[in-house]
């Protein structure tokens, strides 16, 4: 007969939650492919999906989760912190250490889980965020970026079947290893906040490779960011109506006033960017959407 070692209930559980990552992480993927508007809600950057893209506290909400997962085929290791951003006019981001004038920086007040995370491929993987000391913030917006920082491999961290390459000679080298990062808003909203979008300085340019691009000028009022989804619909002289064009996820972070983007349209049967007009609106991505703005530029 045969004698079978007994397994401890420890090894069991690692077992169970190791399947539970890996069945996450293709749920995960599923949607991705699948769905666009589930898609619209994450952020990937090199290996790493975040869902969702950006978190908000607001009313009585003291609690999110961020689902994290590796579609690389190697082991990811990721530091996580908070850094402090300012968004400039052209949209770039810019790290800093004290706040711009009517800014406020979150991360006093949130306290976030694990602080390092390490997923093997196809694996997922839970961050929890806490609001504390919720009871001493005054009116207004607060907002500290989530940034998950890719630790590259070193020698000590190869697996079983990898090998770090020998060293040729006795002299000093120096290797330059690319380090990966994504950073998500963590936006944290008291009180009765308003803000207002204006759209602006609509252009129509044309390249010499006849690719169309529309810019735009975002124009935000008020004590919160705005965060929403632009489209353009070409509209013909007879009326009829086509998409030509549609950006998700297009932040105004307060306290910046003004915002410009370029969108390139399609080319599409049917439109004449000669003729017509085009009909723009900024939508926030709600179940039933609110138009934040809209405006009108007529062609020629």
């Amino acid at each position: 007969m045969y004698s079978l070692n007994p397994i401890s209930r420890n090894h069991i559980k690692k077992v169970k939650v190791l399947e539970y990552k890996k069945v996450v992480a293709y749920i995960i993927l599923f949607f991705l492919a699948f769905n666009t508007n589930f898609s619209a809600k994450i952020f990937a950057q090199g290996n790493l999906l975040i869902i969702p893209k950006r978190v908000v506290f607001e009313g009585a909400k003291k609690t999110h989760e961020l689902n994290l997962a590796n579609i690389g085929r190697d082991t990811a290791i990721y530091q996580v912190s908070f850094v402090q951003i300012r968004m400039h006019p052209d949209g770039k981001f810019e790290n800093i250490t004290a706040p711009d004038s009517g800014q406020l920086f979150a991360d006093p007040y949130i306290r976030y889980y694990p602080r390092k995370v390490i997923l093997a491929p196809n694996e997922a993987q839970t961050l929890k965020l806490q609001l504390t000391k919720s009871s001493t913030l005054q009116q207004g917006e607060y907002r500290s970026h989530l940034y998950f920082r890719a630790i590259p491999k070193d020698p000590g961290l190869l697996g079983a079947s990898e090998e770090a390459p020998p060293a040729k000679d006795s002299n000093i080298a120096v290797k330059l290893v690319p380090v990966f990062g994504i950073t998500i808003p963590i936006i944290v909203q008291v009180g009765n906040l308003t803000a207002d979008v204006k759209l602006s300085g609509l252009s129509l340019q044309v390249n010499k490779d006849t690719v169309h691009s529309l810019q735009i000028t975002f124009n935000r009022s008020g004590s919160r960011s705005v965060y929403g989804d632009i489209t353009v619909d070409y509209i013909s002289p007879a009326g009829k109506e086509i998409r030509v064009g549609l950006v998700k996820g297009i932040a105004v972070y307060n306290p910046t006033i003004t915002r410009h983007f370029v969108l390139q349209l399609d080319k599409k049967e049917g439109v004449d960017y000669s003729l017509g007009k085009l009909n723009i609106v900024y939508a926030d991505q709600s179940p039933k959407p609110i138009e934040l703005a809209k405006a009108e530029l007529v062609l020629q």
